[in-house]
């Protein structure tokens, strides 16, 4: 069952969240905020913590990772675009491993699991695998998107998300709303952020802070999004235990404006 976060949960209380699995989709470009390398270590190094707090209260973490630090299909220029898309894919590889590696530094069991091979760095993806690490109470890692060229790591997400039955779906971003258009350029046009959104509104105003396949399909499973920014990395905690962080974005037919 998908819930869309008002259920109160707490930190607190590693029995209220015992059965919660979360799958946290978080952008690659957060890795490198305010720097101009691949990545900012210090907020890897936060990330590792927030996600610590989160197992250490009995939430099974899934994590996906965007790879737009290091390389983005649409980069790819003249390039065929199913080779420029599977360069994407492998950085994806490239971020799952520095997650789990800075996991493992702060003492949290994590397995990388990769939709495409990658034998000689980790685990083939697989249902099962899946469900054996998080029984095994390690966060699970998936790689190399959804397997396929053509297809974003948001919809890779939500695909994972319905594979294993995600109670939450949370897309950790770099904005800290979804907004009616793109904050970062200059525009006489007024600005609005959104508390809530449907999947509909979205295609309707051709809004790009979600892929569109994964937008389609959310809509048409029933799966509510919760979209944040990581400019505190507890907003991953206040969002699990139920608190108005961002925007959710659901199948009901509603804006509501953000303050």
């Amino acid at each position: 069952m998908y819930v869309n976060g008002t259920g109160g949960l707490h930190m607190d209380s590693a029995k209220s969240m015992a059965k919660k699995r979360i799958l946290l989709k978080i952008s690659g470009e957060a890795f490198s905020k305010g720097t101009n390398e691949t990545y900012n270590f210090e907020i890897l190094k936060d990330f590792a913590k927030t996600i610590k707090k989160c197992t250490g209260s009995g939430v099974q973490i899934g994590i996906v990772s965007g790879a737009g630090n290091i390389w983005r299909g649409r980069q790819g220029h003249d390039m065929d675009a199913a080779r420029a898309d599977h360069m994407g894919m492998i950085a994806t590889v490239i971020n799952s491993l520095a997650i789990c590696d800075f996991l493992e530094q702060v003492g949290v069991s994590a397995k990388v699991l990769c939709s495409v091979p990658m034998g000689g760095f980790c685990e083939g993806y697989s249902k099962e695998r899946a469900e054996r690490a998080f029984e095994e109470g390690k966060v699970v890692i998936f790689a190399g998107g959804s397997g396929n060229p053509f297809f974003s790591t948001d919809t890779a997400a939500v695909l994972r998300a319905a594979e294993i039955g995600a109670d939450m779906v949370l897309f950790a971003k770099n904005v800290s709303y979804i907004y009616n258009r793109d904050p970062n350029i200059k525009s006489d046009e007024p600005l609005f952020k959104y508390k809530q959104l449907s999947f509909s509104d979205i295609l309707a105003k051709k809004l790009t802070a979600i892929d569109i396949t994964a937008t389609a399909f959310c809509m048409a499973n029933n799966i509510t999004i919760h979209v944040f920014g990581l400019d505190d990395m507890d907003n991953i905690i206040r969002t699990i235990n139920g608190e108005s962080v961002g925007t959710v974005v659901c199948g009901a037919d509603s804006i509501v404006l953000a303050e």
